[in-house]
């Protein structure tokens, strides 16, 4: 994900449904191709369940949410995306909504840049199993 490409293809993704009360440990990127889909997701599943996932990842990403399911994906869908990241992490919002991510604790968007810690957005997928 570090390197000097001009190409970014992951951009910020906002809080559904407004500022969160406590400030966010981990920044959230979304892949561009989901964008649509991260925009459509308190509509789709309920603020409700687009915060609880948002919170979640913000703060713990790497612990098991109380409330919904997660596991780690198996196989080369699992596979970190390159040193410092976590393995794939499958998270269910809802029966028919799914969340793919991974984060990283010291990512740097460039060799030389500060390290922050970030969760990326791989894949969302509103379809059923």
């Amino acid at each position: 994900m570090s390197g000097t490409s001009a190409y970014q293809p992951l951009m910020s993704a906002r809080r559904p449904g407004g500022k969160p009360a406590q400030a966010p440990t981990y920044r959230i990127l979304v892949h561009r191709r989901f964008l649509q889909h991260y925009a459509q997701m308190a509509e789709r599943v309920g603020l409700q369940q687009a915060q609880q996932f948002w919170d979640h990842v913000a703060h713990e990403p790497g612990k098991p949410d109380p409330i919904a399911q997660t596991c780690f994906l198996r196989g080369k869908a699992g596979r970190p995306q390159s040193s410092g990241w976590s393995r794939t992490i499958h998270y269910e919002l809802s029966s028919s909504a799914r969340i793919d991510y991974q984060y990283c604790d010291d990512f740097q968007t460039c060799a030389d840049g500060d390290a922050h810690p970030v969760v990326a957005i791989l894949t969302i997928n509103y379809g059923s199993h």
